[in-house]
């Protein structure tokens, strides 16, 4: 494949390729799903959560109920069909591969973070009274289930200023082993429950033997990603090489995936057999950069030439592009990358950098990016959009 046919078939397995409706419907949305098969959560709010983003850079504006609802829906004419879970990162996943990863949950058994284990061993009966606190109260957050056991006192921040309580830590192993899931979000805020209230019996009955499990996730990864690198199908679910070896050969063997050559890739590539490689792809998308396009880097700069890193925890004085930056995908090519962030209580969206990517700082592209950042910002429901200084597009984006 040339490195071209390779981004365009990326592209298509992602969902872009198309012009934007006026306003993507519930079943657009779930074939969307269906088609990245995970979108990451991140708890940084300077646009918008990162689970929406994703959504909107394939499908333009949308209402972003219909992620909550397929997310955490109990109507029985619309039941759940996202489940939270660590798959890339913390997850939104389809229910019905939640199974695939009860391996992991095994692996967390005794604790995914030393400060879970050194929690445990500390008090071996706080995960059994969480228990009964939440089969007794329902969906609960952490803090209420600390209430309920009269537990509290000071509490000490770690190096990132996060004070998790030994209750909170408790929570989040018992959802790591699979006890717990998530029920709902209230303001992104973790509302706990059993599992076995959360996801149908039918789902928690299968049981998928590890390799078979792996197999299973590395081809919904190459479907995803169209084609990609062992690396790449390895990322998407965060696996280890150990395991990922031996299902890529056998998916090879069985034909199931198709070995390839890309043109300027210094690996050796696979292709899902279902995958399209259009003559060309259509129209811009701003990308968060949690979006599953992007956030494997090596991926993006041998796909894109685009070396892409997240400053938010770099000293805002050491930062290069800014805070919270969006790549802009122009065709099938990286373009730009802008700075930006909702002001709601001022209805503004700020873009305090805009800056071209190489050969890139044209007009065209300028127009393209203010096009974007004008539907991005009604989308938020925001009223204006405030250039900033910095970046080589900034002069042309206020010029208009």
């Amino acid at each position: 494949m040339t490195a071209a046919a390779a981004r365009r078939t990326a592209l298509a397995a992602q969902g872009f390729g198309k012009l934007p409706a006026a306003a993507a419907s519930r079943g657009a949305v779930h074939r969307l799903l269906e088609r990245t098969r995970l979108l990451q959560l991140d708890s940084v709010t300077a646009v918008t959560r990162a689970h929406y983003l994703p959504v909107f850079s394939r499908l333009g504006a949308y209402d972003r109920a219909l992620v909550d609802e397929a997310a955490w829906s109990h109507r029985a004419r619309r039941p759940r069909r996202l489940v939270e879970y660590w798959a890339h990162e913390a997850a939104l996943v389809p229910i019905e591969d939640w199974p695939l990863l009860r391996w992991r949950m095994a692996e967390y058994g005794h604790g995914r973070w030393g400060g879970a284990r050194k929690v445990l061993e500390r008090d071996p009966g706080l995960p059994t009274a969480v228990l009964a606190v939440i089969a007794e109260r329902g969906p609960s957050t952490a803090a209420e289930i600390e209430r309920a056991l009269e537990l509290g006192g000071p509490r000490a921040k770690d190096h990132w200023g996060w004070n998790h309580s030994d209750t909170k830590v408790v929570c989040e192993q018992l959802f790591a082993v699979g006890e717990l899931s998530v029920d709902k979000r209230v303001g992104f805020q973790r509302y706990y429950d059993l599992t076995e209230r959360v996801l149908p019996a039918a789902i928690r009955a299968r049981t998928v033997a590890e390799p078979d499990a792996v197999r299973e996730l590395m081809l919904k990864a190459a479907a995803a990603l169209g084609v990609g690198t062992a690396a790449d199908l390895r990322d998407y679910y965060r696996l280890r090489s150990a395991q990922a070896a031996p299902a890529l050969a056998e998916l090879v063997a069985a034909g199931e995936l198709e070995a390839v050559s890309v043109a300027g890739w210094d690996q050796p590539a696979y292709r899902h057999p279902a995958a399209r490689t259009p003559r060309r792809i259509e129209g811009t998308a701003l990308l968060c950069p949690f979006d599953p396009l992007v956030f494997y880097r090596p991926r993006t700069e041998r796909m894109f030439g685009f070396h892409y890193r997240i400053e938010i925890y770099t000293p805002a004085a050491e930062r290069v592009h800014g805070y919270y930056v969006l790549p802009f995908l122009s065709g099938d090519r990286l373009v730009a990358r802008v700075d930006v962030r909702a002001d709601r209580a001022t209805g503004r969206l700020l873009v305090p950098g805009a800056f071209a990517e190489p050969d890139c700082g044209t007009a065209e592209v300028a127009a393209d990016l203010a096009d974007s950042l004008r539907r991005l910002a009604d989308w938020l429901e925001l009223d204006t959009v405030e250039i900033g200084e910095r970046g080589d597009l900034a002069a042309r984006l206020r010029a208009g």
